[in-house]
């Protein structure tokens, strides 16, 4: 839309001029307005459909992955809803989130459940770019399924395969992704179907809420914590977990990896195999709030590389089996405000050695309270192994009562740096409040 205002010269004084410019900046941005709310001149029109699942009365009554996997698929192509009903679903492979996507249950009752684990060996080596495996046993795997191939020395992270089978014949299973390492069979070549129960991966503006994840833990093996979690996030971006019970799950509770503005709150992370937190590998603004992490067989919350400008706020983590939270390498710019850190095995809050280059800068602990931990032989509130700058500790109240496992409220191992206190309270703590390895000053 274009309009042009003609003006005689005679008439341009300044007067003319401002309401002349007025006027235009008017009728322009009004024109604007409008090519804006055009309908569907350029942009589809779109409307958030709901599907459910679960049982007679819904859309699709399956009560397993695939029949929430073929609502998200249905509902991803305009973006809405998956609504699941209370009840029990059996999960063969990991329910994959698709973008603008929000999977919903009905609270604790509705259960994603993982069937039983399968593993095998294989009999001739398993090369890099290969899509197949040749094992000593097939059964119990399916087509569909996910699975994960390593061998004794390529056991974790990023140096484990995974992939999903395509094809099944006699003993040689097919897969759809390219091996990324060399395995060898005589070096303890592994192919098992330990995956995730949830994956949101290359995704964004996708939400997980209201129900069960179950990792049946008992009957399946362990899960490599980078490629899989009870919930695992990856290269994904605007993802929000809330209300979600993630329980015995054989690996980490909620992993997400190379992701932004992650937030994982309100939920219960119980029972894992490793960690029951774990974001790292890049993942920027991430917030943690109002959790219960506790009886994990590692960390309540490890975070692990690059996390940074982001909160840590108003969690318990409490009776895991080693630190309560742990930080280190460039995890910085991190507050951690309102949290109670309480009966860990080990440490309250440990921050790994690194190099001053590497170390976790400007993190700030406010408010927070951490008391008798270092359940299983001793520990410290907070054990500082980097040399760290711009680390504040406020407002804190350090305490150890009980079995007074907890021997210092602060430790400076003989690499860490000295952090500023300031009105941090601090009592019962056999070895003193503030002790340094290094010189023994107290």
């Amino acid at each position: 839309m274009r309009i042009f205002i003609l003006l005689h010269p005679t008439y341009l004084n300044m007067k003319t001029l401002i309401l002349s410019a007025l006027l235009f900046s008017s009728i322009t941005l009004f024109a604007q307005q409008g090519n804006n709310e055009v309908d569907a001149l350029v942009s589809p029109k779109t409307v958030e459909n709901t599907i459910t699942v679960g049982g007679p009365d819904a859309d699709i009554g399956g009560f397993n992955n695939q029949s929430i996997q073929f609502a998200i698929d249905a509902v991803a192509r305009t973006g809405g809803v998956v609504k699941l009903n209370p009840g029990t679903y059996e999960i063969a492979a990991p329910v994959q989130m698709k973008s603008n996507v929000k999977l919903t249950g009905s609270g604790e009752a509705t259960v994603l459940k993982k069937t039983k684990g399968f593993q095998t060996y294989f009999i001739v080596d398993a090369d890099y770019g290969q899509l197949k495996l040749t094992v000593e046993n097939p059964d119990g795997f399916e087509i569909g399924m996910k699975v994960q191939i390593t061998d004794k020395n390529q056991n974790s992270c990023w140096d484990v395969s995974t992939a999903y089978i395509t094809d099944i014949q006699d003993n040689v299973i097919y897969i759809d992704a390219y091996l990324i390492n060399d395995y060898r069979a005589d070096q303890g070549g592994l192919i098992s179907n330990a995956s995730s129960v949830i994956e949101i991966i290359g995704a964004e503006n996708v939400s997980v809420s209201n129900l069960t994840a179950d990792g049946n833990r008992a009957e399946n093996f362990k899960a490599d914590g980078c490629n899989s979690a009870g919930i695992l996030i990856l290269k994904s971006k605007r993802i929000t977990v809330d209300n979600v019970h993630v329980k015995d799950f054989n690996g980490e509770g909620i992993s997400w990896q190379i992701t932004e503005n992650v937030t994982v709150k309100n939920s219960e992370i119980r029972g894992s195999g490793n960690t029951g937190l774990h974001p790292g590998t890049g993942s920027p603004f991430s917030l943690i709030e109002n959790n219960d992490v506790h009886n994990n067989d590692m960390d309540g919350l490890f975070i692990c590389w690059r996390v940074y400008q982001s909160q840590v706020k108003g969690n318990k983590f409490h009776h895991n089996g080693r630190y309560g939270i742990c930080t280190g390498h460039k995890d910085t710019d991190v507050v951690f405000e309102g949290n109670h850190i309480f009966n860990n095995e080990n440490d309250g809050i440990n921050l790994r050695g690194e190099s001053e280059a590497n170390a976790p800068h400007r993190n700030t602990f406010v408010k927070n309270i951490i008391e008798n931990n270092g359940t299983n032989g001793g520990g410290y509130g907070f054990s500082i192994n980097s040399p760290a700058q711009d680390l504040l500790l406020k407002d804190n109240i350090f305490r150890s009562t009980e079995q007074k496992t907890q021997k210092a409220a602060v430790y400076i191992q003989a690499g860490g740096s000295e952090p500023k206190l300031e009105n941090n309270q601090m009592d019962g703590h056999a070895l003193g409040k503030v002790v340094y390895e290094k010189n023994g000053k107290k």
